[in-house]
């Protein structure tokens, strides 16, 4: 008992950490509804290990209703997940998250597929995901990884990375610690995609410009042989 409380104590000071708005653990244990969610998933998970399904089920369900967030009674969960507002969060069977990860509304933890057995990511620990990122497959996000908002990771994230873009590509690795989980800015992040796309406009606007000289160099052309 002693360790449900000083486990549930550390759940709350991770709020307290993590979220500017938290005034006080009373108020982080009756009002935030990810608290709410991790305290009903330890216990469907506790009967979904031991072969109460159907309770498991009912009590997930409720979970959903409750507080928006779908967490499958198989997902495993470690210590001191902070879920910041939360509503539209799904977390499959065969997720499994680490300690002290942060996860904003919208994430999925989900699969690609309906094939049997693992088929959803492993999180490490302190990963951050951000509003509306995807995470689908059988694959891991390593320790201290950060996954920007509205990304889709369909592969491996090596630990300390930071994966941005739509599929997510890694654009920050190990030995550049510049983004950590604790940092909650999500958007101040360069996606690659706009950075490509940024590039060709400038190629274009050169292109313009030389043809735009061209064109000046032929009418001179033309005016010198008829002058």
């Amino acid at each position: 008992m002693a360790k449900r409380v000083t486990r549930l104590g550390g759940l709350l000071a991770a709020y307290q950490r993590r979220d500017p708005a938290a005034r006080s653990k009373l108020e982080i244990f009756l009002l935030y509804p990810g608290v709410h969610a991790v305290l009903y998933h330890r216990l469907a998970h506790w009967l979904y290990v031991h072969h109460r399904f159907f309770l498991a089920r009912c009590v997930s369900q409720w979970n959903r209703f409750w507080t928006g967030i779908e967490i499958h009674p198989g997902a495993i969960i470690g210590h001191r997940l902070v879920i910041d507002h939360g509503m539209g969060i799904i977390i499959g069977e065969t997720t499994e998250i680490g300690d002290d990860c942060l996860l904003y509304q919208g994430v999925t933890l989900g699969g690609t597929g309906k094939d049997k057995g693992k088929r959803h990511p492993t999180l490490g620990n302190n990963v951050l995901v951000g509003s509306g990122a995807k995470v689908l497959g059988p694959f891991t996000v390593g320790d201290n990884a950060r996954i920007a908002a509205g990304a889709v990771v369909l592969g491996e994230v090596p630990p300390n990375a930071t994966a941005v873009g739509v599929p997510a590509q890694v654009v920050r690795v190990a030995g550049k610690p510049v983004y950590y989980a604790d940092d909650v800015d999500q958007i101040h992040m360069t996606d690659p995609l706009v950075e490509e796309l940024a590039a060709m406009n400038r190629r274009v606007e050169e292109l313009e410009r030389e043809l735009m000289d061209l064109r000046k160099a032929v009418c001179k052309t033309k005016e010198e042989r008829t002058a």
